[in-house]
Parts: C-alpha cells; sequence; structure tokens
C-alpha cells in the first residue's frame, strides 16, 4: 500500500484506514485478536485522542501534534535495507544481543526469528504470533488497559509488528538484549509498534530500549510494550530516549509481576520534543520487588512527561520510585506519579520521590505524587521538591576557584548523579554518565575544556569538599 496524505483530522484518517484496510491488518490473526482490534478501534473511535480535558493528561496536550499531517504505511516498505549503514551503537564495550525496528518494523537480515540454545527467543512479534501461538496468546495484550486508554486502543487496533523476546524457566541472559528503535523517514510519520518480553521463572534478563530519531522530519509515535515476569524472575529495564525537537513520543510499558519477581526499571530522557513516558507496574504477588528510576533533561520548549503507577496486589511487597528533573529555557516537566495499595497488600512498602530542579524563571513543572492506601499495615511515604541551584554551594565552589558555568555543571551532575548510578551495566552507565555532562551543556558535542571531561574515561578530580556541596 502506498503512503497516504491525511486531508482529515487525525482521528478520523486512522478510523477511516483501519476500515479500508481491515482485511489486511487482521490477515493473520486469531479470533480472539481480531475481536481485540474491533474492541479497541471501537474505544478510539468514540473517545478520540486523550486531551487536557482528562485529569492524567491535563499539563499534557496533544493538540499541536495530532494536528499535523503525517502519512503511514501499513506495509514494511524497507526488508532489503542494509541497516549497518543507519544506524551503529557506539557505546563503547558494550557487547549485547540487539534487536532493531526500524521504522517500526523489525529488521533482519536471515530470520525473523533468532533461537538461542538455551532456548531463548528474540524476533519479529508478526512472525512470533505465527511460530509461537501458545506464549503469545497468553500474554499478548493480557497487561494493557485497551478499554480505558485511547492510545493503548490505537496501538491495539493497528499492532503489526515489534520486538518480541522470550526467556525460559531457569534461564540467565549472559549479554543485555538490546532493543533499538529507529525513526528515519523522508517524509512526517506515524509509527505503532509493539513489543512483547516474557520471562519465565527464575530467568534473568537486562533489557536496554533505546529510541532514537535520526530525521528532521516530524514523527509520532505510539508505542506499547508488555512484560511479564514470572515467579523469581528478574528483570533490569533501561530505557534511553535522545529524540530529535519535531518528535513526539508515547510511550508505554507494562510490568505484570508474580511471586518474588523483581523488576527494575531506569528512564533516562536526554532529548524530545514531546515524550510522554507510562510506566505501569501490577505487584501480583507475594514479594515482588519493584523499583522505578528516572532522570529527565528538559530544555528550549521541549515538554517531558513521566507518568507512573505501581498498583500493589498482593501483600508483602516493596516499591522504590525515584525520578529527578533539569529543566531549563521554556521547558516542562511533568510528573505524574500514583501508587495503590490495596486491601489484601498487607506488609507493603512504598516509597515514591520527585525532584527537580528549575534553572529559569520561564521552566515549569508539574509535580503530582499520589498515595491510595487501602490496607492498614503499611510503610509508605511520597513527596516532591521543586527549587533552584544551592546558591551556598555555588559561593563555596566559587571561592574555590571554580568558575560559574562550571560550578553549575558540578551541581547539576551532582543532581543527575543519583539517578546514574543506579545502572548496573558499566559500559551504559559510563555512556550516560558522558551524555548527560554534555546534555547539561546544551549540546551533545565534545569540549575538552569542560571540568567533567567528557571525552575520555577519567574522573574529574577537585580539591574542594564535597561534603558541603
Amino acid at each position: 500500500m502506498e503512503n497516504t496524505e491525511i486531508k482529515i483530522s487525525l482521528k478520523d484518517y486512522l478510523v477511516d484506514l483501519f476500515e479500508k484496510n481491515k482485511k489486511s491488518i487482521t490477515s493473520k490473526d486469531t479470533s480472539d485478536q481480531l475481536l481485540q482490534r474491533e474492541k479497541a478501534i471501537s474505544y478510539f473511535k468514540e473517545n478520540g485522542f486523550p486531551a487536557t480535558k482528562h485529569e492524567d493528561w491535563r499539563f499534557t496536550n496533544l493538540a499541536e501534534t495530532i494536528a499535523r499531517k503525517y502519512n503511514y504505511t501499513l506495509l514494511n516498505n524497507d526488508k532489503d535495507l542494509d541497516i549497518s549503514s543507519v544506524f551503529k551503537c557506539d557505546v563503547v564495550d558494550l557487547d549485547t544481543y540487539s534487536a532493531i525496528l526500524y521504522n517500526g518494523w523489525y529488521s533482519y537480515k536471515n530470520d525473523a526469528l533468532t533461537r538461542f540454545e538455551n532456548g531463548a527467543v528474540i524476533g519479529s512479534l508478526y512472525e512470533a504470533r505465527i511460530q509461537f501461538p501458545e506464549i503469545f496468546n497468553k500474554h499478548y495484550s493480557k497487561y494493557i488497559k485497551p478499554e480505558k486508554n485511547s492510545l493503548d486502543a490505537l496501538n491495539t487496533a493497528f499492532a503489526t509488528d515489534g520486538i518480541f523476546i522470550y526467556i525460559p524457566d531457569n534461564v540467565v541472559m549472559e549479554k543485555p538484549i538490546q532493543l533499538i528503535s529507529i525513526t528515519k523517514t523522508p517524509v512526517d510519520s506515524m509509527i505503532q509498534p509493539r513489543n512483547l518480553v516474557v520471562l519465565g521463572k527464575n530467568s534473568h534478563l537486562q533489557l536496554i530500549h533505546c529510541d532514537d530519531t535520526l530525521t528532521h522530519k516530524f514523527s509520532f509515535s505510539n508505542i506499547v510494550t508488555e512484560i511479564f515476569v514470572d515467579e523469581n524472575a528478574h528483570i533490569e529495564h533501561y530505557k534511553m530516549q535522545n529524540n530529535d525537537d519535531n518528535s513526539s513520543l508515547i510511550s508505554s510499558t507494562y510490568f505484570h509481576l508474580e511471586s518474588n519477581a523483581v523488576a527494575t526499571s531506569n528512564t533516562i530522557t536526554l532529548n524530545g520534543g514531546l515524550i510522554r513516558n507510562n510506566l505501569d507496574f501490577a505487584l501480583n504477588g507475594e514479594g515482588c520487588e519493584a523499583n522505578l528510576h528516572g532522570i529527565y533533561l528538559v530544555d528550549k520548549n521541549q515538554l517531558i512527561d513521566n507518568t507512573t503507577f505501581v498498583d500493589h496486589i498482593k501483600p508483602n511487597c516493596t516499591s522504590n520510585e525515584l525520578f529527578k528533573g533539569i529543566i531549563d529555557d521554556k521547558g516542562k516537566a511533568v510528573f505524574n506519579g500514583k501508587i495503590l495499595v490495596r486491601r489484601d497488600a498487607q506488609k507493603t512498602n512504598a516509597f515514591q520521590t520527585n525532584r527537580n530542579i528549575l534553572l529559569t524563571d520561564e521552566a515549569t513543572i508539574n509535580t503530582k505524587p499520589t498515595l491510595e492506601i487501602y490496607a492498614d499495615d503499611v510503610k509508605c511515604s511520597h513527596g516532591a521538591t521543586v527549587g533552584q541551584l544551592d546558591q551556598e554551594a555555588m559561593f563555596y565552589m566559587r571561592s574555590r576557584g571554580i568558575s560559574e558555568e562550571n560550578a553549575r555543571m558540578l551541581l547539576m551532575y551532582a543532581f543527575a548523579d543519583e539517578v546514574i548510578t543506579k545502572i548496573s551495566i558499566e559500559a551504559l552507565r559510563e555512556k550516560v554518565c558522558q551524555l548527560v555532562n554534555r546534555r547539561l551543556k546544551g549540546e551533545l558535542s565534545v569540549c575538552d575544556q569542560c571540568v567533567l571531561h567528557c571525552s575520555n574515561h577519567e574522573p574529574a578530580v577537585f580539591n574542594i569538599d564535597m561534603s558541603k556541596i
């Protein structure tokens, strides 16, 4: 099918596109999948895109994003593309198994699915529903809420391809899996990939999810990822976002944890025009642990929204949440975090913190940490802070001969470092450190004069008493 330019509202265009191409979209569907799509498109048709009148979207306005004209393609037009000619990961010493989405489609040379000797599988979601129907049907679309979320519904209606990852029981992946989503088109485009990650009992996975735009065209990505973590399994999830200012990204990730499962999520947002991260954790078994960490750096007219929901369903579970933001220029950030402790979730430990630094009078943060507790034997806390750089610490460093610019850099880096140090993959942590340092300067080019020495791997050394900062 040829790309089609929108001549009507984006909502009406997408509904019309689905109805006209329903046969090709659903050609490989089971009866259950077909029903899911029909319910999803009906919900989207009735409710449309979320607007600021909805409480969860009060501070994130999609009006400008959805007013644009995008092209939407239902076919993979880049099957023969040599992905190495377009993208190469520049993280030094990062050894991973990679899976690449190019404009929403899984990119591969030989097989659509890669099978490992230990039974693990990585590859195309489209192909997985054919070759692994039992796993696919058991987990696909079981953890999202398309009947309550119109963007989830839209993705469910159109979902064609994405990444499928399956880790069997008792398997520990020796290397991280790197899921790379690349957007590069010659025209303004919309994509909606869908990812499914399934971890068996006692398994372990480190998953790095990178979102990159390699174009200056306007793009709108609506990505949904479902992650199932079975009993005693452990996942470390890293989301790296470095998108163009003309991009709009809605990234919704759903974690479902069974007994004694551990899920750690690290969201590093370096750049992007409009980014909304929806993180949803369901702690569905006793002894679960969820750790949510995030750092967001916002400037110009960018908007970064982190919306989290941790659902404590069963007793004896723990969740820890820490998000920190630095907002410059006319940038705008949103943190909307909710913890729900259900009546049966006794002996819950749940902690949530959001801290922000505003560098200008025009920078904005709207933060709303929330606790909703129905159990009586719990330890829970939440809080948010909004402030500026510590002037006493600034004066202390200036008095030791550090320039104002470098003093500001040091304070901002020290603020962000609490989240960066939670990255357990050394090569990734070093790269994030470099990128954050460069980003705090307002650009991503190396400056050899910077006191933080981003261009090499040597630590900066200062003859000052850091305990006073």
